[in-house]
């Protein structure tokens, strides 16, 4: 896979984490079903961590340490491994 793939890959998935995120956030303020915290973090995790931290800034939402831990300190550890991975596979190129 190209590193240009990658990126685009990258970028989908930000902007699909942003936009779930996002609509996590207006379920919750009109207090109806939500998205569940799995299905965030696995966006996070999968290389969603940009958007997922924009979003969670943008939205004021999931940014409670107490109430939110995972996500708090949860999303910016898996930036800095997603980063570390990315150095380590295409450093060198």
């Amino acid at each position: 896979m190209s590193a240009g793939m990658i990126a685009l890959c990258g970028l989908s998935l930000n902007v699909l984490s942003l936009l779930i995120f996002g609509l996590d956030k207006a379920l919750a303020v009109g207090h109806k079903r939500r998205i569940r915290e799995a299905t965030l973090l696995t966006l996070s995790l999968f290389g969603g961590s940009i958007g997922a931290m924009l979003a969670m800034t943008a939205f004021h939402h999931k940014t409670d340490a107490r109430a939110h831990p995972a996500f708090v300190w949860g999303v910016p550890a898996m930036f800095l491994l997603e980063m570390t991975l990315l150095t380590v596979f295409f450093g060198g190129q």
